[in-house]
This record gives structure tokens, sequence and C-alpha cells, in this order.
């Protein structure tokens, strides 16, 4: 029964947004509101080489104080990825770091960071997290993805 109510919760906090239990890092084309605060993700791309850059995007993250859930997290998926590269994930509460992550990316260009934003020791409630935050996300790509990559 509890096993099903988490799943349950999770599928209702992926469908109906903004929650203000739920908090995410999501960056993707499209508008995510959170508090009823609405973003974009911006994107920027330096050229490594010919054929490689790296791409980086910037997100807004919110950890509400009355936060239940104990996990929160980064995710994407990259169409053009460069294999062997992981995705390097910075982020920033006020301009000062608050924690540096890299994630593997799958072979379909998926990946996915997960942290502790609240956790609950002998009754004592301990919050990681809280407020707003910058996410910074670097990515290796193919500046040229219509090419044979392989």
């Amino acid at each position: 029964m509890q096993k099903t109510l988490v799943l349950s919760s999770i599928l209702i906090a992926f469908l109906i947004l903004p929650l203000s239990s739920v908090s995410f890092a999501h960056p993707h084309s499209g508008m995510i509101g959170v508090n009823g605060h609405t973003h974009t993700p911006q994107t920027e791309i330096f050229p490594i080489d010919a054929t490689m850059g790296v791409e980086k995007s910037t997100v807004f993250f919110h950890a509400p104080a009355d936060n239940v859930l104990p996990w929160a997290f980064v995710e994407g998926k990259i169409a053009n990825h460069v294999k062997d590269y992981p995705v390097i994930i910075q982020m920033y509460q006020n301009g000062e770091p608050a924690r540096f992550a890299q994630a593997v990316v799958n072979e379909d260009g998926t990946y996915e960071y997960k942290f502790r934003v609240r956790s609950v020791d002998d009754g004592q409630v301990t919050r990681s997290f809280t407020g707003d935050y910058t996410v910074v996300i670097y990515k290796v790509v193919y500046l040229h993805p219509n090419l044979d990559t392989a």
C-alpha cells in the first residue's frame, strides 16, 4: 500500500505542476511553473573543435520550505550527446556554490542526478536545500548532429 502511494505521488508530481512539495530542476524546452514562478532554460554552446562543443544550460530550482519529499533531481535528455562525456551540474544559491556533481549520460542521451533535500533522523527534520537556486548544466554535444557521428 505504501509503495503504491509513493508511486502515485510521484506520478501526480510529474503530471500536475506546480506543486509546493516538489523540488526539481528540469532542463527542456518550454515553461515550468514552480511556486508560481515560470522560467525558460537559457542555453549557450561553446565550440571545442569543428565537431564538438559544450552546451551550457541554466535553469531555476526551488526547494520549498514545506517540502515533504526526501529527494530532488536534475534530469534531461541530450539529443546529440557525445559518448563517454558526463554531464556536469553546478548549483548556486545567491551566487554562492551549493553543490557540484556529474551524471553519466545513458545511451539514449538521458541523464539524472538525484540528491537528498530532506532527511528525518530520530524525528529530527534536516533540510539540505531550501529556497531558490540557479542550476548550470554542462553537456558535451556534437555541433552538427545531422552528420554521421558514429
